[in-house]
């Protein structure tokens, strides 16, 4: 610690901050289907991922070892690639928050990284396969698996369940909701936190604080603990929305098996030091739990729009970077000019995110400031050929015949021929 200097300080700090966006964006990874189902209150739910997320900081390091080590080349760094790479991290996150997508600040803070290590130094500072292996293509195949898995569990479940009262075996799927949950949250802190305990201990290499290839210190494990914990009790209720009640509608049975997934490919990947994306592997969750129900439906626009933020992650975050990096490449003036621009930029979109706020008490609601989303062709197509309720049919039927019956012939020779039934 007593070779800490003040731009080290600056970067060490601006981790932190994006350890806690990275808390409250990721949130709902955890706790968007057990809030939606009703399993737990918001704010319980936010309060048990938050301390989950603060013991499961400290059950491995091979993730923060793979970031401080692996993504790029340690040699030639300076410290102010690290902050202008977490200064397009936060950007990237915060504004995602702002629209309530589900983006992976995993993959923010990697294409920051890597944009400001190339701006810097060169396309020779960045580690391809390496990034390749343990960033690509844990970020195609996490969500594929885990709504495989979902789907699979789901039907299995329901099949399980179906001579039973659904009233009766709810109570205990909402358990189950709970523990999966809980599961997922540590999962959360054994992966996402050790993002920024890497991302940390790399600025301490490039300053000679700790050596190459070295674990954590204890106090950066901590600080990243307490950071992504506290970010997580603050709540991102924008993407709790979102993956609670934008993707797909869940019933305590989908909720169940789209978090024991999450929580198993997750957990998996830390143990193997790949570095993945838990809101891809939950978002993908969901999706599969959603298409795994009979009858159940994934509202395939608003995962669309969560696609596409997926694909531009890394490349918008790198570009912030590489901007950033540029700046603070320009001495002292550029380095206080990107801490402008990440302060100011940060209040512009809280600003922003006040004219329609979502929070606790609303973020379950129905129909929020008008953002339902209306039925999409095959669902209209769908309602318009399903056959009306019998009654219905023999109402119509009915109406049918009386229109075929003649009226009756009077009796009266000398009275006029009767109109016939109107139609």
């Amino acid at each position: 610690m007593e070779h800490i200097t003040l731009l080290l300080a600056i970067v060490v700090v601006t981790a932190l901050v994006f350890d806690f966006t990275n808390g409250f964006h990721d949130t709902a990874n955890a706790m968007a289907t057990t809030i939606s189902t009703g399993a737990l209150k918001p704010k319980t739910a936010v309060a048990m991922s938050a301390v989950l997320n603060l013991v499961g900081a400290f059950l491995s390091v091979e993730v923060a070892k793979t970031i401080s080590g692996g993504i790029i080349n340690e040699e030639g760094i300076r410290t102010e690639v690290i902050f202008a790479a977490l200064v397009g991290a936060i950007l990237w996150n915060l504004l995602t928050w702002l629209l309530g997508l589900p983006s992976s600040s995993s993959h923010a803070l990697f294409g920051g990284l890597i944009g400001a290590a190339v701006m810097s130094a060169g396309w020779s500072a960045v580690n391809a396969p390496t990034i390749v292996t343990k960033v690509l293509i844990p970020a195609v195949a996490a969500p594929i698996v885990a709504g495989l898995a979902a789907m699979l569990a789901t039907r299995l479940t329901f099949k399980i369940g179906a001579k039973t009262d659904e009233k009766h075996t709810a109570k205990g799927y909402r358990v189950g909701q709970i523990a999966s949950a809980g599961l997922v949250s540590l999962a959360h802190g054994t992966n996402d936190a050790q993002k920024t305990m890497g991302i940390i201990t790399l600025a301490l290499v490039t300053q000679g604080v700790v050596s190459p290839g070295s674990n954590p210190p204890l106090w950066v494990v901590v600080s990243a603990g307490v950071a992504i914990a506290l970010g997580t009790y603050l709540g991102g209720w924008r993407i709790i929305r979102t993956m609670g009640k934008g993707l797909t509608d869940l019933k305590p049975q989908q909720g169940f098996a789209a978090q024991t997934s999450a929580a198993t490919v997750i957990l998996a990947s830390s143990h193997l030091g790949f570095s993945l994306s838990t809101t891809q592997s939950c978002s993908g969750a969901v999706m599969g739990a959603g298409l795994g129900r009979k009858g159940g439906v994934v509202r395939w626009s608003t995962a669309t729009r969560m696609f596409v933020a997926w694909g531009l992650t890394l490349p918008a975050a790198g570009l912030v970077g590489a901007g950033a990096e540029f700046l603070t490449k320009q001495g002292p003036w550029g380095i206080v000019a990107v801490a402008v621009l990440l302060v100011s930029g940060s209040a512009v979109i809280w600003s922003l995110s006040r004219r329609k706020p979502v929070d606790q008490h609303n973020v379950t609601a129905d129909d929020l400031n008008g953002d339902s989303e209306p039925a999409g062709v095959v669902t209209t197509a769908i309602a318009a050929v399903t056959p009306p309720p019998a009654g219905s049919v023999a109402a119509v039927a009915d109406e049918d015949l009386k229109t075929t019956i003649p009226a009756p012939v009077p009796t009266d020779p000398a009275a006029p021929p009767a109109p016939a039934a109107a139609v």
